[in-house]
């Protein structure tokens, strides 16, 4: 008999099912309670598992259940075959109805507040009836929202831990950098040219340096021999620290795009300060293994048409459609 004729006969996705709600649960009888069935149901679909695998998939103890090295294993097979019908039946309704869909995407707070509404704006204007779900976070808890297929893609910047992780491609989309911002009615939002050293002592909104941004901010203030200034506010988030602007008092770090998108602000200003670092390159990131739903396959194509603007001359160094690269 041939292996996956044996898995279709010996395996049910139901009994799968209820072993992955088991572990979430950590009892067969929250499980039970979850799927609105018996505890000797959820134990039976349980044993047939084990009876087909011929290994222990849970160990049981006093403060509930727990997944053996063999269930483990399992689990993250479980994972994937529902992430890949659940996409399956993505392309289906697509298919049947190639105005509606749903799509999650993960992004950087920056880009989620800038990048990725544009993309949205223009997508929903042809597709009204797709549903977006954007769910925003630092790195590394967008990392593992990919990993565990909480999401379809994320649209982020390249830094680790992607940079390092080679079960990932990255789409580089357009290259950002960051500049000094002030409110348009601000006094250094009429200069020609302004020093940073100049600006070191003003009332600040700035990103923690442990942030992303704050980072890459601190190294360019300390390339110059200067130290990170104090932030009268601080704050992870980009529009918080935007809205500052707004009383013309304060001064931020802020990605050029934030400027741009969703729509151009006139009522900030980038100054003319010239910063020591390097470009940021944005893109989307994908889990290599997993195939992509046609929302998301419209999704990136969107991203390419909005994030060309950006792109910088040569011709050569823009983002092409071939331009996919293992991150």
């Amino acid at each position: 008999m041939q292996l996956s004729e044996r898995i279709g006969r010996r395996i049910k996705l139901q009994d799968l099912h209820v072993l992955m709600t088991v572990v979430q649960a950590g009892s067969m009888g929250k499980a039970a309670e979850r799927l609105n069935t018996s505890q000797p149901n959820i134990s039976r679909s349980i044993a047939d598992l084990e009876h087909a695998f011929g290994v222990r998939l849970l160990d049981l103890h006093r403060q509930g259940v727990e997944p053996t090295e063999f269930g483990r294993a399992l689990l993250h097979c479980g994972a994937t075959v529902f992430d890949d019908l659940r996409q399956g039946v993505k392309s289906i309704e697509f298919l049947a109805d190639p105005s509606a869909g749903e799509l999650k995407i993960g992004s950087t707070h920056f880009v989620a507040n800038s990048f990725v509404p544009a993309v949205i704006d223009q997508l929903s204007r042809r597709y009204p009836r797709i549903a977006f779900h954007v769910v925003s976070g630092n790195t590394e808890t967008q990392h593992r929202d990919l990993h565990e297929r909480n999401v379809d893609l994320l649209v982020a910047w390249r830094a680790n831990p992607f940079a390092d992780d080679d079960r990932l491609d990255f789409e580089v989309l357009y290259d950002d950098t960051l500049v000094i911002a002030a409110g348009a009615q601000s006094p250094w939002a009429r200069r020609r040219k302004t020093e940073l050293a100049e600006l070191v002592n003003e009332p600040w909104a700035l990103p923690p340096p442990e942030s992303g941004i704050g980072a890459v901010a601190m190294r360019a203030f300390r390339a110059l021999g200067l130290e990170y200034p104090r932030a009268t506010v601080a704050s992870f988030r980009t529009e918080v620290r935007m809205s500052m602007l707004t009383t013309g008092r304060f001064l931020t770090i802020v990605p050029t795009s934030g400027l741009r998108f969703p729509a151009p602000r006139a009522e900030l200003k980038a100054l003319t300060v010239e910063l020591p670092m390097a470009a940021i390159p944005i893109g989307i990131v994908t889990l290599k293994n997993r195939t992509l739903s046609p929302v998301a396959k419209l999704f990136i194509e969107h991203a390419r048409e909005v994030a060309k603007p950006l792109a910088k001359a040569p011709m050569a160094s823009r983002p092409t459609r071939a331009s996919r690269r293992s991150v």
